[in-house]
């Protein structure tokens, strides 16, 4: 005998209820599956973020605070690396490109930065997705994602302004775009690179090479402090060389990747304890799902024994029930899977949004293993109430 049509019988004469238990199963689910897709997603784009960024260099202090300022341009406070010390850093062997990299002022909530030309094409290797990079003072190249097209001016202003201020520039000067980087997917597709040198001269801490000299990059005869230096080495030697050397007492060096990972241990211990929660609140879900199927069963306990009565097995009632309740456990993992995704995009772009990363949460074979073991327990689980059903006493049930 087949006990699918009597559990599909029961699924269709009370459809709202199953669909409630169902959803509350997907629910469940979808947040397990959404922590794990956006933690993917935050450590990726973490990763991809420091990508381009072999060695940094700057005054002592905090490695966190030095990378968090240079590599994600976060406001930090960071010390000025020495300018004698940047000059003596610059004329280093070993290095195939280096940049200093200067804060301070903003453009509607873009990050100005001031850099070398080498920096812009990460020495030659970046194509510029539009126009060329800047070559004379107060030209600029802006991120993909700042609202500047080829050829506009803009005014700088101090500080970290918002979107909305008005700018509290520097006597009306203005920057003029001549380029547009590629799209990168972290903070620097919102910042506006301009020459280093401009930033030292707004400042009015000269422009690094004495006399009246306005070319641009190294060297510099007298160039001011900075808040780090990115160097490019040639080699694996020459960056172990190099961030031995600058570990002193006027410098401390640093590889991105390296204060990283203490970031991301931090994220994986984070996301282990939402990660947790969320899946206590499923077994907490599961529980009130079997009571109320227990509940639901103990309500039709008379149809139960109506069919043992006229020959139906104990299995056949216990399958009939188990197949209930699979059902619904069924269809509620199978909806929580794409609604964990599609809640892990959306939390994504949330985060990718306050942290100026791409944050692209996307499916992957990890996220079946915690859903595929929870529907196997809860399978198991189902077959309690199922096989408690199939031992009951007809007679009794037939009385009430």
């Amino acid at each position: 005998m087949n006990p699918w049509p009597v559990a599909r019988a029961a699924l269709r004469r009370r459809p709202w209820t199953s669909a409630a238990l169902a959803l509350l199963v997907a629910l469940a689910v979808g947040l397990g599956v959404a922590v794990g897709a956006v933690e993917r997603a935050v450590r990726q784009g973490s990763i991809g973020a420091v990508a381009g960024f072999d060695l940094v260099v700057g005054a002592p202090g905090s490695p966190t605070q030095l990378v968090l300022a240079s590599v994600f341009l976060r406001p930090e406070a960071v010390p000025l690396l020495a300018g004698e010390t940047l000059a003596r850093l610059m004329a280093e062997p070993g290095i195939r490109w280096a940049s200093p990299i200067g804060f301070g002022d903003s453009w509607r909530g873009h990050p100005i930065v001031g850099v070398t030309e080498a920096f812009v094409t990460r020495g030659g290797r970046w194509t510029l997705a539009e126009g060329q990079p800047f070559g004379a003072p107060f030209e600029a190249v802006v991120g993909a994602a700042v609202p500047l097209a080829t050829g506009a001016e803009f005014e700088p202003g101090h500080g970290h302004s918002s979107a909305d201020e008005a700018p509290r520039g520097h006597d009306h000067t203005d920057y003029t775009v001549v380029g547009r980087l590629p799209p990168q997917g972290n903070a620097w597709d919102r910042a506006i690179l301009v020459p280093i040198e401009s930033v030292w001269e707004l400042h009015g801490l000269g422009e690094g090479h004495g006399g009246d000299e306005t070319r641009l990059g190294p060297p510099w005869i007298a160039p001011p402090g900075v808040p780090a230096v990115v160097v490019a080495p040639t080699g694996i030697a020459d960056a172990y060389r190099l961030r031995s050397q600058y570990r002193s007492g006027t410098s401390v060096a640093v590889f991105p990747a390296e204060v990283l990972v203490p970031l991301l241990r931090a994220l994986g211990d984070v996301r282990g304890l939402v990660a947790g929660m969320a899946w206590g609140g499923f077994a907490l879900v599961l529980a009130a799902v079997f009571l109320a199927l227990s509940a639901n069963f103990l309500a039709r306990r008379r149809d139960f024994a109506v069919l043992r009565a006229i020959g139906a097995p104990p299995g056949f009632i216990a399958g009939a029930a188990w197949l209930e309740a699979a059902a619904i456990l069924g269809a509620g993992v199978a909806t929580g899977l794409p609604l964990g995704w599609a809640l892990g995009v959306g939390a994504g772009m949330l985060a990718g949004g306050s942290l100026d990363l791409s944050v692209v949460a996307a499916p992957a074979w990890e996220d079946l293993l915690a859903p595929a073991a929870a529907l196997l327990v809860g399978l198991l689980a189902a077959a309690l109430p199922a096989l408690a059903m199939g031992r009951r006493t007809v007679e009794t049930d037939l009385r009430r």
